[in-house]
């Protein structure tokens, strides 16, 4: 009877983990094959899953009828930007936040955790007037600089209980050998949170490269467009592509499926040590 019980219960654990990731994958498997269909069997009726012919025209829509590249070169400016200043600026406060003794730090945290609740309509109107006062509208520095302002408090956050849980050996035996406090977060802190660094950096990476209401509103200029804004002006007052977008979609969302894939490793190991006191 124990066996049997155990057998149901695994049969019926990987019935509901087969069930979660085909709901999760059956929206990009049905935009991929969108992408593939001819225009015809599209908007068919009953839909049709499997297309009678393969063709790869919208994706070279895509490119030649919008200037898709640059919207890819401007998400991959903005998205790498972002990441790498909150990474740097992040980790620098954490650090601070997690090891430095100074009075006010819970309030300090729960400030910094409150930033991030804000609503970002709530905070539109007010960037957008001084993004136009600093002349930084239709520039990467007028995406960069409000989407660290928003990556920031997730950033500090996660490495600040990354940083609570390493040994404070590590670092008295650095200043027993005459480590200064810079050289020991560059040289020993760091390299002992990359997990934890790869996991919060590839979240802020996804949500910048996925952000859309600040792009559509400092970005005016079509040249200077992100990725997420270019997919969504695609249509036109007579024409609504659903072949183009839905070829565009797969080429944004493949990037991320392969950095995640390549780094899952080190993801997983982020999170989980994370989640484990010593």
């Amino acid at each position: 009877m124990q066996k049997k019980k155990s057998i149901w219960k695994e049969v019926l654990f990987y019935f509901f983990v087969c069930l979660f990731v085909g709901i999760i994958v059956l929206p990009f498997f049905w935009q991929f094959l969108t992408s593939v269909k001819p225009l015809s069997e599209i908007s068919a009726i009953p839909a049709k899953w499997i297309p009678s012919s393969v063709h790869g025209q919208f994706y070279v829509n895509v490119f030649e009828k919008h200037p898709f590249a640059k919207y890819l070169l401007n998400s991959l400016i903005v998205a790498t930007a972002t990441t790498v200043l909150s990474i740097l600026i992040g980790a620098s406060a954490a650090y601070a936040l997690a090891r430095l003794r100074f009075k006010g730090k819970k309030i300090m945290l729960m400030a910094i955790l409150s930033i991030s609740m804000f609503p970002t309509i709530a905070t539109l109107s007010p960037i957008y007037l001084l993004l136009k006062q600093l002349k930084l509208l239709n520039k990467y520095a007028g995406l960069v600089i409000p989407y660290i302002t928003f990556a920031l408090p997730l950033a500090i956050w996660l490495l600040t209980n990354f940083f609570s849980q390493l040994p404070k050996g590590f670092e008295e035996a650095a200043s027993i050998d005459g480590c200064s406090r810079a050289r020991i977060f560059f040289q020993i802190m760091l390299p002992l949170i990359k997990p934890a660094i790869f996991s919060v950096g590839l979240i802020v990476f996804i949500n910048a490269w996925n952000e859309y209401i600040y792009a559509l509103t400092f970005m005016t200029d079509d040249m200077m467009r992100t990725v997420p804004v270019g997919i969504a002006l695609f249509p036109s007052n007579y024409e609504l592509p659903w072949g183009d977008m839905a070829a565009a979609s797969v080429v944004v969302t493949v990037p991320l499926i392969i950095l995640v894939l390549i780094f899952q490793r080190k993801i997983i190991a982020g999170l989980t040590t994370g989640g484990v006191k010593e």
